[in-house]
């Protein structure tokens, strides 16, 4: 059978784009000292500190 595909809104593709658009800027201000293993192309990975505190909206803080 073939590969299945998962419809991508337009927002969220122009979202997609404009993230990668800012890590390429970000690393070309401020190239990283270790070379890390080849980073996977994921937008909609969340990239966050461990320990962070999330603010869920309802005025409690997780």
């Amino acid at each position: 059978m073939g590969e299945v595909r998962r419809f991508v809104p337009r927002p969220e593709q122009e979202r997609a784009r404009l993230i990668r658009d800012a890590r390429a800027l970000y690393d070309s201000v401020f190239p990283p000292t270790d070379p890390a293993p080849e980073r996977r192309d994921d937008a909609s990975a969340i990239y966050m500190p461990a320990g962070a505190e999330i603010d869920r909206g309802d005025g409690g803080v997780s």
